[in-house]
């Protein structure tokens, strides 16, 4: 029986990087460094070593990312995967000054996907079909918050239920720390500042200035997989499509907003986006719907 092979400590050290130094994510961190265990268990049967050290993948060129990456699309990756597959394999690369050989592989093309936004009207059943369904009336309460904090404040979901109880009572902006750790303010509509502080007055739970706003039944911060859960049951009683997510909230919080005249570079300050490019993709969605609504309405379409 052969021995197991040992694994390289350089992923465990690039996800402390990113986490100390760059200030990711935790999903992203995960993510990273899981594709860098990958890669390097793939040169290490490619190679012939174990484990992988930093001077070993000062020789890593082209040739054999471009292995590595077949071997992953026979593993059933897509495009849209594999891009991003390279895309973190560049970073760890790069990370052990060895990032020569993955900037002369071209990733795959993919084209960039249209966010489905959720009418309005939609978006607000949706929200009041998750607060009807909760156990308790605080409950639904603070579910009925944080689905308004996502469409009427454009929040991702990180964002809201990272919120800590510090930022009660609500003005009419709030700091809202995004990606990367950049702060950026958002304005707050009367209906969410009511929203938010309701659900504060009826929580059961003491809630702490430097503590989680949001609080799970049993009191502890609350996970986003429960508001995922509650959103997946409701959108089944009102009949919408699997791409209903809280995300899609704040995705229509943009088309709408742009649908109203917003200017691009407005709508990338509240969203947070590091780039304008990552708000144009909004004016595809709008540009869908206005398509949408002439087929439907023209005489001749």
């Amino acid at each position: 029986m052969l021995p197991p092979s040992l694994p390289s400590p350089l992923p465990a050290a690039w996800g402390e990087h990113l986490e100390r130094d760059r200030r990711r994510s935790p999903h992203t961190v995960r993510a990273y460094r899981t594709t860098a265990e990958r890669l390097c268990s793939f040169l290490s049967g490619h190679w012939g070593i174990e484990p992988v050290a930093q001077a070993d993948l000062h020789r890593c060129g082209a040739a054999d990312l471009r292995a590595f990456l077949a071997h992953r699309r026979g593993q059933g990756l897509g495009n849209a995967s594999a891009a991003r597959e390279l895309s973190a394999v560049r970073g760890f690369l790069g990370w052990a000054g060895a990032g020569e050989g993955a900037a002369r592989v071209r990733g795959p093309r993919v084209k960039p996907g249209v966010p489905r936004p959720v009418a309005p009207a939609d978006a607000v059943a949706l929200a009041e079909e998750v607060a009807d369904a909760a156990t308790e009336p605080w409950i639904g309460a603070r579910d009925w918050a944080v689905l308004l904090l996502l469409y009427g404040a454009g929040l991702r979901i990180g964002e809201a239920l990272g919120l800590s109880a510090g930022v009660l009572p609500l003005g009419e902006v709030l700091a809202v720390t995004g990606k990367r750790a950049k702060t950026r303010m958002v304005p707050l509509l009367p209906q969410v500042i009511r929203a938010v502080e309701a659900y504060a007055a009826a929580c059961p739970w003491p809630l702490p200035r430097d503590g989680a706003l949001f609080r799970g039944a049993k009191g502890g911060p609350l996970q986003p997989a429960i508001v995922r859960r509650a959103v997946q049951a409701a959108r089944g009683g009102l009949g919408l499509g699997d791409r209903c997510t809280p995300h899609a909230l704040r995705h229509s919080f943009a088309t709408h907003l742009l649908g109203r005249g917003a200017d691009l570079r407005q709508l990338q300050e509240l969203l947070g986006h590091a780039s304008l490019q990552s708000t144009q993709v909004y004016t595809a969605v709008d540009a869908a719907h206005l398509l949408d609504v002439y087929r439907h309405a023209h005489p001749r379409a």
